[in-house]
């Protein structure tokens, strides 16, 4: 933050201060293209994948369980994750399973 006054106290014309800190913004506007922007876009797919689950639907948790949604409930599901056995867990814990992108359900 010190080298961010030191430079606009140093220029004494306007033209030297923009071209002084146009690098910065250029890392700002990478790091927002290359971290921020498309880690919001997954944030917002991961939520409209949550809201659209249904009941049949084959779906892995971020603890690695893979079954079929039983029952769907407004913050939890219902996992039938084999021979009858069904664990709830809560909807955050469901998570698109890269496996399964390219193919019908």
């Amino acid at each position: 933050m010190e080298n961010l006054f030191i430079l606009l106290q140093t220029s004494t014309d306007g033209e030297s201060t923009w071209m002084s800190l146009l690098p910065l913004f250029l890392i700002l506007i990478v790091f927002y293209f290359f971290f921020i922007r498309p880690q919001t876009k997954k944030s917002k797919e991961q939520k409209k994948f949550r809201s659209e689950l249904k009941k049949g639907d084959k779906v892995v948790t971020i603890g690695g369980l893979h079954g079929k949604l039983a029952e769907v409930k407004e913050n939890t599901v219902v996992l039938e994750i084999g021979n009858q056995l069904k664990v709830t867990v809560e909807k955050s814990a469901i998570v698109m399973d890269t496996a399964q992108i390219g193919q019908t359900k």
